[in-house]
């Protein structure tokens, strides 16, 4: 909305904002969030010589959340901006209007949490005075803080700001007050603090954050309060004096902040110390969680592989253990990268969680290539050396750690979007520490994920165990084609869940003619120009009559099988049937996860839970993430998770009960029983 009481001239602000209005009970935040959420961003798109002020932030209020504490809105709030009209500006002449555009993201909260954003268009006329919208205007002005005269105080000292502020007005003096840092992470917000009056003086003690993020010089505070009917806000910018407390770096020593001498600090202490206990247990859980996932059903075609590649080096011991240390080296470093990628991208705004490229039909169709051409080298069909220089060959050949190096990547790629036990608590706390932690966290998934392999290339007993070399490597490696056949089968299914049947019949079209391809340039003799040359014309005809089908969405948005007995989960569902009384099993799950649809066939369809599930009268919902949905990844935070698969059972007055990722009979049947 807009208000433009003087018009629209060179020299005249005009006041524009968005208003948001909140269901009861969710809530947005201010520009300091708090212990969680974030700032609702807008970005202006204006006309040359029209300058767009900051968001004049209205008096936020305090939402305790459990243990934590968040600043916010509830209800209607308006966050207004001033534009400033320079002589730059330059109507049309056939269309005197000013045109402005914003395009808003914030994040709603109640229980779980959903991004939202939109786009808006404004239009207001350029000669003639408009006053619309003065009314919400004139309110969200009353309800910002003013700036206070005269600046405050704050003297640092066990770990506590002492805060001195004067000049406030007599109605306010004696009053319990709101105290609103405009700095994040420096305080515990949702620690008890005390504040007093010395005669017109107001004072408070405030704890200062054991994981604070920054030392200022000056902490632009907001105090509010209510006189008579009437909340009155202040903004004071006070001076930091005294010494920061040391703040312990990412997972290294402590660190004297840039404003206190080095013999103020005080004394550096170890990593081990600074690490939390749940830290600890994070990677613990981390490294465990890496080791079973070599039992995962989506990792067997890689590990079938590695069999042969350290049957091939038979008892070579020193090749052995070069090539479990490459492997190991390609394991570790594509999970810290995968986690470095997810971890930067969700800092850029998106909500992702594990096995977030799996989301995207471009990269599920690129897999399935890649599993075509391996399978098809493995039946026999290729080599890799007929297409790469002999140079390339021959470096290959005298250093065969490459391909470990390789198969290590290869590992990670196809066991991304598995969760195994013990990662689950493990990733969802990654997501809420200081990068270098949560990279720890992905480092120690890779080392847990790397170790039976890296402990067999390094152990004489253990290597004595491996088969030897011989004639029956040729037909294992043949046999293992048909298991990576069987994954491009399932990255078939995955992509049909997304991009539709027009999708999936797409990528077999397209594989068919990849394979027909590589056959062709295997091919000997004069017709193998001829025949190569019309694969490659296939493929490419193929790919720009139908490729755009494989990487397009399909039109119908919910991927979740909706039936008598499950129902599709939606942002706040849960809340409006734990209402009615009745407890809810939600099931988080994605057709690329390999142990969802495991735990589905075996588990959730089994006629014993099911029966269970309908005597008890529980609702059945499923929430389905094949697809990118912010909302669901909102709702797995909720609950410190960032992957799939999650079991939660929900019951009116109780804390959600979050089942095993490898889910059982007998759990589920043992959960219902605490209803």
């Amino acid at each position: 909305m807009a208000h433009a009481p003087d018009g629209v001239d060179p020299g005249k602000t005009v006041w524009v904002g968005l208003q948001l209005a909140h269901q009861p009970h969710w809530h947005t935040y201010w520009k300091n969030s708090g212990d969680s959420g974030q700032p609702t961003t807008l970005e202006w798109k204006l006309p040359p010589g029209v300058l767009a002020g900051d968001i004049a932030w209205p008096v936020p209020q305090k939402l305790p959340i459990g243990n934590l504490a968040n600043y916010g809105y509830e209800g209607t709030v308006l966050l207004p901006v001033p534009l400033t009209i320079t002589p730059d500006f330059k109507p049309s002449a056939l269309s005197p209007e000013l045109e402005i555009k914003l395009q808003a993201s914030w994040l709603v909260c109640k229980l779980e949490c959903v991004p939202q954003d939109g786009e808006f268009v404004l239009r207001i006329p350029v000669r003639s005075s408009t006053g619309i919208n003065g009314a919400q205007f004139d309110a969200a002005f009353k309800a910002s803080p003013k700036p206070l005269k005269d600046a405050g105080s704050i003297q640092i000292k066990d770990h506590t700001l002492y805060v001195s502020v004067a000049g406030l007005p007599t109605s306010l003096q004696g009053k319990i007050l709101d105290f609103f840092p405009e700095t994040p992470e420096v305080i515990e917000t949702a620690a008890q603090w005390t504040q007093s009056w010395q005669g017109a003086v107001w004072t408070a003690a405030v704890p200062i954050s054991k994981q604070r993020s920054a030392s200022p010089e000056v902490m632009p505070l907001v105090l509010a309060g209510v006189a008579g009917k009437e909340r009155l806000g202040f903004t004071v910018q006070t001076k930091v004096s005294g010494n920061w407390p040391a703040m312990a770096p990412l997972g290294g020593a402590a660190a004297t902040p840039a404003n206190v001498s080095p013999s103020a600090a005080s004394a550096p202490v170890g990593a081990a110390a600074n690490l939390p206990t749940s830290l600890w247990l994070a990677l613990l859980g981390a490294l465990l969680g890496g080791m079973i996932l070599n039992l995962m059903p989506c990792v067997f075609p890689v590990l079938a592989i590695k069999v042969v590649g350290f049957a091939r080096h038979g008892t070579n011991q020193r090749r052995q253990r070069v090539g479990g240390l490459a492997y190991s080296a390609g394991v570790v470093l594509s999970f810290v990268a995968l986690g470095a990628l997810m971890l930067a991208l969700r800092g850029a705004g998106e909500q992702l969680g594990w096995g977030f490229q799996l989301q995207s039909p471009a990269v599920v169709a690129a897999l399935a290539v890649l599993f075509t051409v391996i399978g098809l080298n493995l039946a026999g069909l290729f080599e890799f050396g007929q297409f790469v220089p002999s140079s390339v060959a021959l470096l290959e050949a005298k250093n065969p750690s490459v391909d470990a190096f390789l198969s290590g990547i290869l590992a990670v790629v196809i066991a991304s979007p598995c969760t195994a036990p013990f990662m689950g608590a493990s990733l969802g706390l990654a997501l809420a520490l200081p990068a270098a932690q949560a990279l720890a966290i992905f480092a120690a998934i890779g080392v847990g994920m790397a170790l039976p392999y890296l402990a067999a290339s390094w152990s004489p007993a253990l290597a004595r165990l491996l088969p030897r070399p011989g004639a029956w490597m040729d037909t294992f490696r043949h046999a293992m084609a048909f298991p990576m056949f069987a994954t491009v089968v399932w990255l078939v299914w995955v992509l049909g869940q997304q991009s539709g049947i027009d999708g999936a019949t797409a990528l077999l079209a397209l594989l068919l003619a990849l394979a027909l391809m590589i056959w062709a340039f295997g091919l000997r003799g004069r017709g193998r120009f001829f025949v190569a040359t019309f694969s490659i014309a296939v493929l490419a005809l193929l790919t720009v009559a139908i490729g755009q089908n494989v990487t397009k969405l399909s039109e119908n948005p919910d991927t979740a099988t909706s039936t008598a007995l499950w129902q599709p989960w939606a942002p706040g569902k849960v809340d409006q049937v734990l209402a009615t009384g009745v407890p809810v099993f939600v099931d988080f799950t994605a057709a690329w996860c390999v142990t969802c649809q495991y735990n589905k066939k075996t588990t959730l369809a089994n006629a014993e839970v099911l029966a269970d599930f309908a005597a008890r009268k529980v609702t059945l919902l499923r929430a389905d993430w094949t697809r990118r949905d912010p909302a669901i990844t909102a709702a797995l935070a909720q609950l410190g998770r960032n992957g799939v698969p999650v079991y939660v059972l929900y019951q009116t007055g109780r804390a959600p009960v979050v089942l095993s990722e490898i889910l059982s009979v007998s759990e589920v049947h043992k959960a219902l029983e605490s209803l």
